[in-house]
């Protein structure tokens, strides 16, 4: 009876607890490769130069305590107002509240954008969604300014009773045309599913179109 394995042995094996671990348990839609940064090293490590893998997981760890949000409201910049909205004469603030700037923001925001020293295209970006040995491209953790409200935000993305946060999501595709991502929010757990609870593979596209 030594060699004999009891039935519920897999259930036993998850509830044994070695000790702690750096096993990223929790369950996740993404790839692991998608939340390393590009660093530009040599894979052979010159003598008294930091290891390659050293220096990817420095960088990720400091990329992570960073928050877009933070630093934005860290320049005085609200994200709620990034966004264009309808314009309404009737409900103009006073001077004294919009410290002098009477006119409404008006510059759209891909003036100011240069893509310049991106350290990846957006065909790069997507491209981490894939993982070795598999066809299905899963989605890349990111961060959009979406409103809160999916309802109104579909119907009138100009409305003024919106606001709009910076949400974690997972870019599914890229329109090279329209130089627009696909994007869709996680839920409670951080993950990118479907109505039925099912991952989004391959950008959201099914056999069925």
């Amino acid at each position: 009876t030594k060699f004999k394995m009891p039935a519920n042995l897999k259930s036993l094996m998850e509830k044994q607890a070695v000790g702690p671990s750096t096993e990223i348990l929790a369950e996740s839609d993404f790839p692991e490769q998608s939340f390393k940064p590009k660093v530009q090293m040599p894979f052979k490590r010159v003598p008294g130069q930091n290891p390659r893998k050293v220096e990817v997981e420095r960088r990720r760890r400091l990329y992570l305590t960073f928050d877009i949000a933070e630093l934005l409201a860290s320049k005085g910049i609200d994200s709620n107002q990034l966004m264009p909205r309808h314009y309404d004469p009737d409900n103009m603030p006073p001077i004294e509240e919009t410290k002098d700037s009477v006119f409404p923001i008006y510059l759209p925001l891909k003036v100011f954008d240069n893509d310049e020293f991106d350290c990846r295209t957006p065909e790069e970006w997507i491209s981490l969604g894939l993982e070795p040995g598999s066809s299905d491209r899963k989605p890349v953790p990111g961060k959009a300014l979406l409103p809160t409200d999916d309802v109104l935000g579909h119907e009138d993305p100009k409305s003024q009773e919106l606001i709009y946060k910076w949400i974690n999501v997972g870019v599914l595709d890229y329109d090279k045309e329209t130089d627009l991502y696909l994007v869709h929010k996680t839920d409670e757990k951080g993950l990118v599913r479907d109505e039925e609870g099912k991952p989004i593979l391959n950008g959201g596209i099914t056999p069925e179109g």
